[in-house]
């Protein structure tokens, strides 16, 4: 039997693609949705290798329910795909409590949360591949969106000590860190603060315009993508980190550029901080 693939967040963008592409190869999947209604198409295109679940990333009834309706059809689940999440754009001043601590509940507790209920069955079998949905704004910030990076690098560093964790139980985690893509996440899937600070117009306020202007024209191909993550998950030593996009790969590098050039210039300051080496 081919692998089994258990999807969050399936009604559009990087989970529908990866869905439908996965299903076109051949692959068991649980495609999941806060509503079923809006993958229904899938699952009827699909019906022996497809199983659909309403499944809302904060509620754990509804993620313990889901696993086991997983595990009932297909035995297993080989492949997780934390890829459920929103946006939320607002400089840091601007940025709402409220919409904040929501973000956080869908994009890392909700991401945690699966994966705490699918960890069991994978350590079980000593085998699984989980793949978090991260961003290139999980490694290098940008005005306007600041609390949304901070979500993702939530979901950086907590994959990142996760993978040391289970690695020596057969189990496998790779960070997907996309760039700008054609999915809804700069649509539907993103707020707005409604606190408009002046001082911030040339960038929060800029960049979340250009952000939105983009949205349906940038690069990014989501069933390629959906491509490469599949291809990943076929190699034997899969990486931690996956860029997707060249955006991602050039932001990434110029991040690097970045803190290379604070620690080398700031470099003696850094080690005065210790006690003195004894002689």
């Amino acid at each position: 039997m081919k692998k089994v693939w258990f999807i969050t967040g399936c009604s559009t963008g990087f989970g529908r693609s990866l869905a439908l592409e996965a299903l076109k190869q051949g692959y068991c999947v649980v495609v999941t949705s806060r509503k079923l209604n809006d993958v229904e198409d899938i699952i009827s295109m699909y019906p022996e290798i497809a199983l659909g679940i309403a499944l809302d990333v904060t509620q754990k009834n509804q993620i313990k329910e889901g696993v086991a309706k997983a595990i009932e059809k297909f035995g297993q689940i080989d492949i997780l795909v934390n890829n459920a999440g929103i946006g939320y754009f607002g400089a840091i001043e601007e940025s709402e409590e409220n919409e904040i601590r929501n973000m956080f509940e869908i994009n890392v507790f909700g991401l945690a949360n699966v994966t705490n209920e699918i960890l069991p069955h994978m350590r079980k079998r000593r085998s699984g591949h989980i793949l978090n949905i991260a961003s290139i704004g999980g490694l290098r910030s940008f005005p306007g969106v600041g609390f949304y990076n901070a979500t993702k690098y939530a979901v950086d560093g907590l994959s990142e000590a996760l993978s040391k964790e289970i690695a020596p139980l057969g189990i496998k985690v790779t960070i997907i860190a996309p760039s700008g893509f054609r999915t809804d996440w700069a649509g539907r899937s993103a707020n707005n603060s409604s606190i408009i600070i002046g001082d911030y117009s040339a960038t929060a306020g800029k960049n979340k315009n250009d952000i939105r202007e983009r949205s349906g024209h940038q690069p990014g191909d989501p069933i390629r993508a959906a491509k490469a993550m599949i291809a990943i998950t076929e190699t034997e030593h899969p990486p931690l980190r996956l860029l997707l996009g060249a955006a991602a790969l050039k932001g990434a590098r110029l991040k690097l550029e970045e803190l290379k050039n604070d620690f080398d210039t700031w470099a003696d300051l850094t080690e005065s901080a210790d006690f003195p080496i004894e002689s």
